[in-house]
């Protein structure tokens, strides 16, 4: 069934430079779809793509029913892109997924089959993973670490293919804050979440997106997004450092005192290493409550997380 009337389902997929897996996504996500029993819609939202990622989408739209396609002004980043297909959305059930095939599509039923049993939050782990290494190194560092300092319980929180209930996506849309991570967020509003293994399949075509520094950022968006535990930590270091540096301080007065003041060459390198010591923390700190601060001068802005350049409905000539 496709999206006739009431639609129940709402597929979203953020697009940034996928032309070389534009065809193949719509081919297997469509297939897909015609096994659901739900009426049903597909929301591709290119994200200022510069290839013909856009082209590509208004021929698939041509050929396929209950395709609407969302052509952002320019790259906002894939949380901006997520974000208007929410608000574009239809449906009681919002699965998101990517569009570079590691998620497979054929994956959705069970998503939706959670839906169907009372969950209104359906997170995915994973199972035999295609990534590098490093890949999968980060991913359990940022799992481990955002765990504890959150205390937000998810196993996965890379894997894009996820289910959100209508009122979860509302809360989401009502509550838009600055760079924040959906995942996440989405689990202050679950009241019946779920997490179950999906496969992982290797990159279709193209580059990933993320490089080292937006996987460092997104490491930094979660931390600082939710928990205060970062400016905690800071305050105690603080506290440390500053125990550490009387305590050296009388170290060196007495050494001074007891060997004279040709003792490590008049001191000079034992105070050059505490300057280092105590300026690295400083600027350490600094730099932490900056991250703060910016995220709060970002809300205040209120300054929108995207600007839509056009919106391409499906077409209306369905039938059943």
């Amino acid at each position: 069934m496709n999206g006739v009337g009431q639609v129940k389902l709402s597929i979203v997929v953020p697009m940034y430079n996928e032309e070389e897996n534009v065809s193949v996504l719509s081919e297997r996500l469509f297939k897909t779809l015609e096994t659901v029993q739900e009426p049903w819609e597909v929301i591709f939202v290119n994200d200022g793509s510069i290839d013909r990622t856009l082209e590509l989408l208004l021929e698939e739209q041509r050929r396929r029913k209950g395709l609407c396609i969302v052509n952002l002004a320019r790259n906002f980043g894939q949380h901006a892109a997520v974000m208007a297909g929410f608000a574009q959305a239809r449906g009681d059930w919002i699965i998101t997924l990517d569009a570079d095939l590691q998620n497979p599509p054929e994956e959705i039923p069970r998503i939706v089959e959670q839906f169907r049993k009372g969950h209104d939050l359906v997170g995915s782990i994973r199972m035999g993973r295609q990534d590098t290494l490093f890949r999968k190194l980060a991913s359990r560092i940022t799992t481990w670490l955002v765990s504890r300092i959150s205390g937000i319980s998810l196993q996965d929180f890379g894997c894009m293919l996820r289910g959100y209930s209508r009122p979860i996506v509302q809360g989401i849309l009502q509550n838009p804050e600055y760079r924040t991570f959906i995942p996440a967020l989405a689990t202050f509003f679950a009241k019946n979440p779920i997490e179950i293994p999906v496969r992982h399949e290797e990159r279709a075509a193209g580059d990933s997106k993320y490089s080292l520094l937006r996987l460092f950022s997104l490491q930094l968006d979660l931390m600082t997004g939710f928990s205060l535990w970062p400016l905690r930590t800071l305050f105690f270091a603080g506290i440390g450092v500053s125990l550490l540096g009387l305590f050296l301080g009388g170290l060196i007065l007495v050494l001074r005192m007891y060997y004279g003041p040709e003792w490590a060459a008049q001191g000079v390198f034992t105070l050059f290493a505490l300057l280092f010591f105590f300026v690295g923390a400083q600027f350490l700190g600094l730099g932490l409550v900056g991250e703060y601060v910016g995220r709060v001068f970002q809300a205040v802005r209120k300054r929108p997380p995207y600007v839509l350049g056009e919106i391409y409905p499906e077409k209306q000539n369905h039938g059943v």
